[in-house]
């Protein structure tokens, strides 16, 4: 079930935001939870970090954006990830398809999002859930254990009218 991440809910993002099979995918280099407190208080107050339960607990989230003026039909999704104890169980797909639907819903005809290249396994997820390669940002992310660069994808999902 989708909710409005809070307060409480810090210790369980933090422990799904800095496992090892998580960090390498997301925006920060891993951190103390002392370090996460600044982080965590930017998703809460964006007003759009959603947490997704699953017998009332955490069992991942998602930062859905949209954009202002012109391009307010479009929402950026990121911050997404999902619990690695709980990978396989269909969770990623249901988190996704109910913020899809729930986007539609208000209007949102596009929602994009940005995928490391060397993440194959979040590739075929997105690919299967109808998103497309539109394009490459070379070079764009770096990790700190990593002396190269990686690529982004950027990717986008047009929804039907």
């Amino acid at each position: 079930m989708r909710r409005l991440a809070a307060a409480e809910d810090i210790h369980a993002v933090f422990a799904i935001y800095s496992h090892p099979e998580v960090t390498p995918f997301l925006t920060y280099e891993p951190m103390s939870f002392e370090a996460f407190g600044p982080v965590y208080e930017e998703l809460l107050a964006s007003g759009n970090f959603h947490v997704w339960t699953v017998d009332r607990e955490v069992a991942g989230f998602y930062r859905a954006t949209r954009y202002p003026g012109r391009v307010n039909h479009v929402v950026l999704l990121g911050t997404l990830a999902v619990d690695p104890r709980r990978h396989g169980q269909g969770i990623a797909g249901a988190m996704l398809d109910d913020a899809i639907s729930r986007l539609r819903a208000q209007g949102v005809r596009r929602v994009e999002l940005y995928a490391e290249a060397d993440n194959p396994r979040a590739l075929r997820f997105y690919g299967k859930l109808g998103f497309v390669h539109e394009g490459t940002l070379r070079q764009f992310y770096k990790r700190a254990d990593q002396p190269h660069y990686v690529d982004e994808w950027v990717m986008g999902l047009l929804l039907a009218d």
